[in-house]
């Protein structure tokens, strides 16, 4: 059975219930109940990638409200690695020194 893996929210039953006619308010004689059957209502459950208090992560079936109330941590995806602005100057630096600036060629003057 599905249920949230917070709240516990799980299916509930009830009843589904049937009316014919027409609403006294708009004119008519009124609605009567002609059937009356068994129905289930579901949680609203969502598959989301989560945060676990370990630092780990890992999929979780959530129902919408927890979601929304942010009981859980949803796992965010990471920025590829970047090196610090300080390195790559440093870098930068090293092939500068390495590659010698070419000098500009002499205009012939008049």
């Amino acid at each position: 059975m599905a249920q949230c893996e917070y709240c516990q929210k799980k299916p509930s039953m009830g009843n589904q219930i049937e009316h014919r006619g027409k609403a006294k308010y708009l004119g008519g004689v009124g609605t009567k109940v002609t059937g009356i059957s068994r129905r289930e209502f579901k949680p609203n459950l969502q598959r989301v990638k989560i945060t676990t208090p370990t630092g780990t992560t890992r999929y979780a079936r959530v129902c919408t409200r927890c979601l929304k109330k942010g009981v859980i941590r949803k796992a965010i995806q990471q920025a590829p690695f970047k090196l610090p602005v300080s390195v790559q100057k440093a870098q930068q630096a090293k092939t500068a020194a390495k590659t010698p600036a070419k000098a500009a060629p002499a205009k012939a003057g008049k």
